[in-house]
């Protein structure tokens, strides 16, 4: 529709995969990836926000296709990933073990780490795993998964948003309102469709209602994405991420040195700017661009538009 193409022309025209494929990385979890673009160009991989929200056509769309190698996949649980929305085995230290599987199979000695939100926290842990892999960063939406970060996401976000936030509360009976996020994931990670899918749907609906300066329908999501994002999301807030408190900035020096872009919505709900502005405190060099009339979502016009420019700005790599 012409009115979809005005209003995404800030990003590159869509293209399609050159290849793409499933990478087993155990016994049960097969990756989808596929690569788009030049495939002689500057490696670079999108790292989806969620976890659990997969990726979609209109993130290769954020590369110049005559310079970069652009690589997308789905991370485990997600998107067309296998098994669907499932847990076992699904921690962060997976997920970057799963970057390093990725890379190995797909002949990359080195590439630029592109992610948002979740992706920015996957990015920060892989690149301080495997720094010698990184050409740079551009990390949008920081999230640092502390445990300030999960209880602002569960409890807090409803001082800006309190429709929304007596939505998510009431789901739940008062008896169990005490624990909000303990109450979802006991319904989220039940085997009954009729208790998991109507918690995924509040759970989604209430983060999406939060994630945009100016709210925007959109298409409904099927099934089965509301399910995965919302349950793995919870697997790892349960869980604090994986990660120590405070681990990604304590271990931010062994990516300095490392070209970094940091891009951030003032009024980002979801990921507060209060975590970007410490990240890039704590990283010499790092640029840092802060979008004054943008939310949480990627596709807001500011963060769109930035986050085309960071990636154009280190073709140079």
């Amino acid at each position: 529709m012409k009115g979809d193409r005005d209003l995404l022309a800030d990003l590159y025209p869509p293209i399609e995969p050159n290849r793409h494929g499933w990478l087993a990385v155990d016994s049960l979890h097969k990756l989808y990836w596929e690569e788009s673009g030049n495939p002689k160009g500057v490696p670079v991989v999108f790292l989806h926000g969620g976890p659990c929200a997969g990726c979609a056509p209109v993130h290769r769309r954020f590369f110049d296709p005559g310079h970069y190698r652009i690589i997308l996949f789905d991370q485990r649980g997600a998107g067309r990933s296998v098994p669907n929305a499932d847990i076992t085995d699904n921690t962060t230290q997976h997920l970057v073990s799963d970057l390093e599987d990725l890379r190995k199979h797909l002949n990359v000695e080195r590439w630029l780490v592109f992610g948002g939100s979740w992706g920015s926290t996957l990015a920060l842990a892989y690149g301080q795993a495997h720094p010698e892999r990184c050409l740079g960063f551009v990390l949008r939406g920081i999230f640092l998964f502390t445990i300030g970060e999960v209880d602002w996401f569960m409890h807090l976000m409803g001082r800006i948003f309190p429709e929304a936030a007596r939505m998510f509360r009431d789901f739940i009976p008062p008896v169990e309102r005490n624990d909000l996020l303990h109450a979802y994931y006991r319904r989220l990670t039940s085997a009954d469709p009729t208790v998991h899918l109507p918690a995924a749907q509040c759970w989604c609906t209430y983060e999406e209602s939060c994630s945009r300066l100016m709210v925007e329908p959109g298409d409904p999501r099927l099934s089965s994405a509301v399910l995965a994002m919302a349950r793995i999301e919870a697997h790892y807030m349960v869980n604090q991420g994986f990660i120590e408190e405070g681990q990604l900035l304590r271990d931010i020096h062994k990516l300095h040195g490392i070209p970094a872009t940091i891009v951030q919505g003032r009024y980002d709900i979801v990921c507060p700017i209060t975590s970007a502005d410490q990240l890039a405190r704590a990283w010499p060099g790092a640029g840092y661009h802060i979008v004054p009339d943008a939310g949480h979502s990627a596709m807001e016009p500011g963060i769109r538009a930035a986050l085309v420019g960071a990636a154009n700005r280190y073709r140079s790599l």
